[in-house]
Parts: C-alpha cells; sequence; structure tokens
C-alpha cells in the first residue's frame, strides 16, 4: 500500500498462483516470493472488507468495495476477465479523503481469525499492514458529482480565456493559478485545492482513454473545447502532492502570418513543393502558433493535401483552398513514426509532424523531405546550429556521415523562436532564422556546424537573423527591456556585449558570461 501512496505504484494485483504484484511505469513487479492461492487472496481481500462485504468476498464473484488505508481511498475490484481469481487494488481518484476513525486506526487481525471458512489459510505478511474501513462512508463517483466538477474546472477555463492567460495550473495545496504575461499568478479569490477536488476536475474533462492512460502511466495528454470560447491542451500528472493539471489556451481560430509578424522570407518556404522545415524552441515558446499560421498560409494560397500529426491536435484547420486532414496520436494513430509512414500511401504534398521525437520518426521525415514533399516539425532547441547537432547526434556514429548528406540536402529552413515578456504586458516572439542555401548545406555536409551562426550575420540581406540580433531589434524598439532580452539569449557574452555597448548596465544579471 506504501507503493501505491507514494506513487511508485498504480495497482496492487492479488492473484491465485502468482506472487502478489504491482504495475509500475516499467511494467509489472512482484512484491512478494510466496505465490497465493485463491483462498490466500480471499483471506487478504477479507481483511480489507467490512461486515457488509464479507458475504461476497466469500463466493468470489463480483467484488467491488472501497477501503480507506492512511485516510484515503482505494478500490478493490475483481477482474471481470480473468478466468481465475484476480483482483486489483487502485486509489480511488473521485473519493474525498476519509476522516480516519478508531476502527480504522486498529491493527488488523490475520486471516485465520477474520477470514470466513471457506478462506481458512493465512495471508503474507506483506498486506498486514493494511487497516479497516466502512465500504459506505465514501460515496463512488456519480454524474452529478461529475457535473459539478466540470461546471468548476469550466468556470476557471473561461477566467483564464477572459484574462488572456495562457496556462491554468491546478496544484495541491494551491489556489488555482494562471500564466498572465509570463508571470505565475493566484487567484485569490479561488479555495485552496485538494487532491480530490483536482482528480473530479480533470476527470470530468478526461476522455476514457485518457483515464485508462492516466491510471496507467500517471500522466496524460489531451485536448477539450468550450463551444464558441476556445480549445485548450490539458496535461495531467501526479506529483509529490497528488493529482495536477496544466491547461494551456489555444485561439479557438487560427492564426495569421500577417497576426504573427512572420517575415517574407519564412513565408516563401511554405511556397517550396519539397524539403524539410523546423521550428523550434523551448516547451511554451509558440512553436505551435507559428506552424498554425504557416499552415494557415498554405491551405489559402496553393491547391494541395495537408496531412498533421498531432499529439494532441492544437488548432483546428478548415480546408480552404487545401485537403487537411488532421490525426492525433493516441486517437487516430497509434504514434508519430507510424502516422508518418502511413502518410506516403495517402497522396500527401505537405506533413506537418507535432513532434520529432525519436530517431525512427526524425529517419522518416527526412526520407519524406527527400521524395518530393514538404515535412514541417518541431525540435526542443534553442539556436539553428543546435537543430542540426541534434538531429545528427540522434542516430549511431556510424550513420552519423548519411544523415549530413540527407540534412543537408533536404534542409530548407529552420526558426529557433523564443518568448519574450513585452513593456506594458504580454510577450512577443523573437526568432533565429537561418535559410539553407549553398554555403549552409555545405557546412551540414562537413559537420562545421559552429560556422553557421556566422553564415547567419553575413547573410541578413537574404531574410536571415541571429537569435541574438532579433533580442537587440526588440530591445531598440523599447518592445522588451533589455534584462528580458539578456536572459533569453543563448549567447549571453554575445548579447552582454551589444547591450552594454547601448549603455544598458547589467551588474547582477551578467554573472553567466
Amino acid at each position: 500500500m506504501a507503493r501505491l501512496e507514494s506513487g511508485a505504484a498504480s495497482q496492487i494485483i492479488l492473484e491465485a498462483d502468482a506472487p502478489i504484484r504491482c504495475i509500475t511505469p516499467s511494467g509489472p513487479q512482484a512484491i512478494s516470493q510466496q505465490v497465493l492461492s485463491s483462498k490466500q487472496v480471499l483471506a487478504l481481500v477479507s481483511e480489507m472488507a467490512d461486515a457488509d462485504h464479507k458475504a461476497s468476498v466469500a463466493t468470489g464473484r463480483g467484488i467491488r468495495f472501497l477501503y480507506t488505508w492512511n485516510a484515503q481511498q482505494w478500490i478493490v475490484e475483481q477482474d471481470a476477465s480473468s478466468l481465475q481469481t484476480r483482483l486489483t487494488v487502485q486509489k480511488h481518484p473521485h473519493a474525498p479523503r476519509a476522516v480516519a476513525t478508531r476502527e480504522s486506526a486498529e491493527p488488523l487481525a490475520t486471516a485465520t481469525e477474520t477470514a470466513p471458512e471457506t478462506a481458512p489459510e493465512t495471508a503474507p505478511a506483506a498486506m498486514t499492514e493494511l487497516r479497516r474501513y466502512r465500504a459506505s462512508d465514501v460515496p463512488f463517483e456519480d454524474s452529478s458529482d461529475n457535473t459539478l466538477a466540470r461546471e468548476s474546472l469550466e468556470t476557471l477555463l473561461l477566467e483564464q480565456v477572459r484574462r488572456g492567460a495562457a496556462d491554468l495550473h491546478l496544484r495541491v495545496g494551491e489556489p488555482p493559478i494562471l500564466r498572465l504575461g509570463g508571470d505565475l499568478i493566484r487567484i485569490e479569490d479561488q479555495p485552496i485545492l485538494d487532491d480530490a477536488s483536482v482528480a473530479r476536475m480533470v476527470r470530468s474533462i478526461m476522455p476514457a482513454k485518457n483515464k485508462a492512460e492516466f491510471d496507467e502511466q500517471w500522466d496524460t495528454d489531451f485536448a477539450h473545447e468550450i463551444t464558441g470560447v476556445s480549445r485548450f491542451r490539458v496535461n495531467v500528472l501526479r506529483d509529490r502532492n497528488g493529482v495536477a493539471a496544466v491547461i494551456r489556451t489555444i485561439a479557438s481560430t487560427t492564426v495569421t502570418v500577417e497576426q504573427m509578424g512572420i517575415t517574407p522570407e519564412v513565408q516563401q518556404l511554405c511556397a517550396l513543393t519539397k524539403g524539410l522545415v523546423l521550428v523550434t524552441g523551448p516547451t511554451g515558446s509558440g512553436k505551435s502558433t507559428t506552424l498554425c499560421a504557416l499552415v494557415d498560409l498554405i491551405n489559402r494560397s496553393r491547391h494541395d493535401h495537408i496531412i498533421t500529426i498531432e499529439d494532441p491536435i492544437e488548432f483546428v484547420h478548415q480546408s480552404k483552398k487545401c485537403l487537411i486532414t488532421q490525426r492525433q496520436v493516441g486517437v487516430h494513430t497509434q504514434s508519430f513514426k507510424s502516422a508518418l509512414r502511413a502518410a506516403l500511401r495517402e497522396d500527401p504534398d505537405i506533413i506537418l509532424v507535432g513532434e520529432l521525437r525519436d530517431l525512427e520518426t526524425i529517419a522518416i521525415a527526412l526520407e519524406t523531405a527527400e521524395t518530393g514533399h514538404l515535412v514541417f516539425g518541431t525540435l526542443h532547441t534553442s539556436t539553428a546550429a543546435s537543430t542540426i547537432n541534434r538531429i545528427v547526434d540522434q542516430f549511431p556514429a556510424d550513420r552519423q556521415d548519411q544523415i549530413r548528406v540527407m540534412l543537408a540536402e533536404s534542409l530548407k529552413g529552420v526558426v529557433s523562436q523564443t518568448l519574450c515578456k513585452k513593456i506594458g504586458g504580454g510577450r512577443v516572439a523573437a526568432r533565429e532564422i537561418l535559410l539553407v542555401n549553398k554555403a549552409v548545406s555545405s557546412m551540414i555536409r562537413e559537420g562545421k556546424t559552429v560556422q553557421i551562426n556566422n553564415i547567419i550575420q553575413t547573410q541578413k540581406k537574404l531574410g536571415m537573423e541571429t537569435l541574438n540580433d532579433a533580442l537587440m531589434n526588440l530591445v531598440k524598439s523599447k518592445t522588451v527591456e533589455a534584462e528580458e532580452a539578456y536572459v533569453k539569449s543563448a549567447e549571453k557574452k554575445d548579447m552582454a556585449s551589444k547591450l552594454r555597448a547601448l549603455g544598458y548596465n547589467l551588474d547582477g544579471l551578467a554573472s553567466e558570461e
């Protein structure tokens, strides 16, 4: 039970002809050496059941009740699909924490003293830490409870949209927290959240597939929509305090390249018929929004088939001049790599891959870009040079020369961006732009990525720009503070030198040089 409480395991399995096992992220693990008999399984379960449920335990059929240990609720349930006596114990995600009673504080007697005559064998010592409870003390989830939880959460989401917040954080021991203009702001008139209330709220909007995934893996991602208001990207997780969630606002309408301030040179990448275009940056840097604007431009200007592979689907595109097929990993396809491989048989012209997560996905994307398709993708890298290195380093050493050649031929552009706090509120993107020409291709092929930054600086007339130059332009236009530009820079020594040349004092900030 301690493993369940700590989050190290999601279930305990009690099964005849097997040892006691727990389900962990790495798979089932035995936590005892003794193989249980059917009678021992029932004896263990009988120790957890109150008087009202002991009769059903004795029959070994249709067992389902709630059990309290350490003031928390646990579901004890028979696996109906099993031909043997098999039961699972897992944390109840909805029930409020119970107040320990005098009865629940007393240690259990041994199984031979409490189990019915049909289960006389003693229970293994691994389960003697369990405590009794009254099953009727805590009700199972009902529809009214689910409705109230959903209404509570959607009220917070409406407030999130009204304030223009990027994210809503739900954490045990804290009131709801909004990310406004890059800062975390607690909603002061909201109550402190507990584990049960967070679990109820997120599960009230969670699809069945994601409930199963969360119960098994302890984190999950999905999309939620309030019609006429906005779409949201939801991540649910467990931390040391219990269930937590981060819910990001996604605009209900697609954004345009004009609204995003995307340069004409980057827009020209959307006119390509084949090649690889990457939009990179740290988590929360607006990569999805930039890709949305690029897809929207293609949708308005070309007559092609666009396939997007996302996890989850964020911006919903309506077909305009193009035909758009949007697929969500885990809902419409098993994985990025399987969807990308299948896309080649689906008559695509443009493919958007939400995330290039692994070697195989990257390899398929490169091959797809070489065979006459335009591929857009994302990586969590901060500069153009580090993006190229990240891709090459994904592969074994004996394949890296080949990958450099493929990348030199297929890569057409890299947009690396970060979000900065604007003076007066809000955020703005600073973008490093690499447009691949013959000189850049040569550098990639020869493994001289350290020289790419120099090429970007000397080819500004072609529309290229380093991240530091983009940040400096925002400082000069009084869009962001000098300190913010310095913090967001990937090359801080160069950034500090440029800012000091303009008369800015970075004392106390430039210790990272």
